[in-house]
């Protein structure tokens, strides 16, 4: 079992699993938060439309599903971080 990385508290697997399921193949061990120190957001990806999680004390949400994120590191070699760059104007 992992601390979480937040507030240090045995993460309840069982809990987050339940919380990361509109997450797509992120799972519990790809996690070190827990359940109480965050926020899953349906809708907001903005590459698929699927959930993002957002840690507490966060304001914004991120633009990017960890899965999408992740295919877009496989895709690209480079990484696009949460946010998308916005072109203003």
């Amino acid at each position: 079992m992992k601390p979480c990385h937040s507030c240090q508290a045995v993460i309840d697997e069982y809990i987050l699993d339940k919380q990361l399921e509109p997450l797509r193949e992120l799972t519990v061990d790809d996690f070190n938060l827990c359940a109480e120190c965050v926020t899953v957001v349906d809708n907001e990806c903005i590459e698929c439309g699927g959930a993002v999680y957002v840690p507490d004390g966060e304001t914004e949400s991120p633009d990017y599903c960890p899965a999408c994120r992740a295919e877009m590191i496989d895709r690209t070699g480079q990484d696009p971080g949460w946010r998308a760059t916005r072109i203003s104007g």
